[in-house]
């Protein structure tokens, strides 16, 4: 998207559209959600970079409390623009193979202190010989599969040889274990905390079974958005990657405690009895596996009837009053394939342009 930047105090019925906003109320509602549930717990959270890609976003959760001070990032381009942006305690979450990421990576070390996730013997190796040749430390935790059925180990004989290995190898520190968790639906509480534990305490296993072997585990970070009061209450986990939450998310609106801040301004451009087009479409809007947006305050009556590039049409279920040249709101199912699309958010006070920040980490695929 072209980085539109309007003047700051602009009302939001003269933006230009569609554009990515923030309000900054519900944002900091959700900041604050974490600062008091992290107030006084060993575990903090560490917040996920790759939902909101901008530095000073993340920054300001930092400021407001409940973390550890440091993030997570997805690869090794959003580590690099997040150090450049003052954040130099990072965790890659997902592993790094190839020689010129792995080289990146560990140079990156010796500005920063960079973690990054394993779960195979020759990967460890690699990044061993990476930190030797550019004279740095990486850190090292042995990520846990325990619902996603992707990367990680499947069981303690993997974890524990791999920590092994870790322990004798030059240039990479042995730190702990981690995992990613998922959950369907719209759970209510007790099964958010029933599915948040069984998954949370798999990792937990793993790292007893190392701690068996008379090797340390200092680390265990495990939790997601749905779990960042769920991780707080289980002994033994130090952090949660939470990320959904800072902006939030149609599919998560049922954790009430938190406010959708991010969204898309949109117009209507077109009104055809119950058909009504706005002006943003795939090229602004993209979801995971085709799933749309939710306009705000019409969910149950306004549907996409279909989308293009550049536009896309709704379908009234009952009778509406909009215009042309009405402004919507739509909320994404996924914010950090939406924000990726964006060059800057626009951030919004009681309806007025307060800040314009770029989205620095936007685009970065490797």
């Amino acid at each position: 998207m072209h980085d539109y930047r309007p003047i700051y105090g602009t009302d939001k019925q003269d933006l230009e559209t569609p554009c990515l906003v923030i309000d900054l109320d519900a944002m900091e509602n959700n900041f604050d959600v974490i600062s008091k549930e992290y107030s006084n717990t060993v575990c903090k959270m560490r917040q996920h970079a790759k939902n909101i890609k901008c530095p000073e976003i993340l920054q300001k959760q930092i400021a407001q409390g409940g973390t550890n001070g440091g993030i997570c990032t997805a690869k090794v381009s959003e580590a690099e623009l997040m150090v450049e942006g003052g954040i130099t305690d990072i965790l890659i979450t997902s592993q790094i193979v190839g020689k010129d990421k792995l080289d990146r990576l560990t140079a990156l070390a010796k500005r920063g202190n960079i973690k990054v996730c394993v779960d195979n013997r020759d990967n460890l190796i690699e990044l061993s010989t990476s930190a030797v040749r550019n004279e740095s430390v990486v850190g090292i935790l042995i990520e846990v599969d325990t619902s996603m059925n992707r990367a990680g180990i499947r069981n303690s004989e993997e974890a524990v040889a791999l920590a092994k290995i870790a322990q004798t190898l030059p240039g990479v520190k042995f730190l702990g274990v981690m995992s990613h968790q998922t959950i369907d639906g719209e759970p209510d509480r007790e099964t958010r905390f029933l599915e948040g534990k069984k998954y949370i305490d798999m990792c937990l296993a793993i790292k007893t079974a190392i701690e068996n072997e008379g090797i340390p585990v200092t680390v265990v970070s495990s939790g997601e958005t749905f779990t960042y009061d769920v991780a707080t209450r289980i002994q033994g986990v130090t952090e949660v990657e939470g990320g959904t939450y800072a902006l939030m998310s149609d599919p998560t609106s049922y954790m009430n405690e938190f406010t959708i801040a991010g969204k898309v301004l949109v117009t209507v451009i077109d009104v055809k009895g119950k058909y009504i087009t706005i002006d943003a479409g795939y090229r602004e809007l993209g979801g995971p596996l085709g799933i749309t947006p939710v306009v705000e305050g019409f969910k149950e009556i306004l549907e996409f009837e279909c989308m293009s590039d550049t536009y896309s049409v709704l379908r009234s279920h009952s009778e509406v009053s909009l215009d042309i040249g009405s402004l919507l709101y739509l909320h994404s199912s996924q914010s950090d394939i939406l924000v990726n699309r964006w060059d800057s958010f626009v951030g919004l006070r009681k309806d007025r342009v307060e800040l314009v920040l770029d989205i620095t980490a936007r685009g970065c695929h490797n």
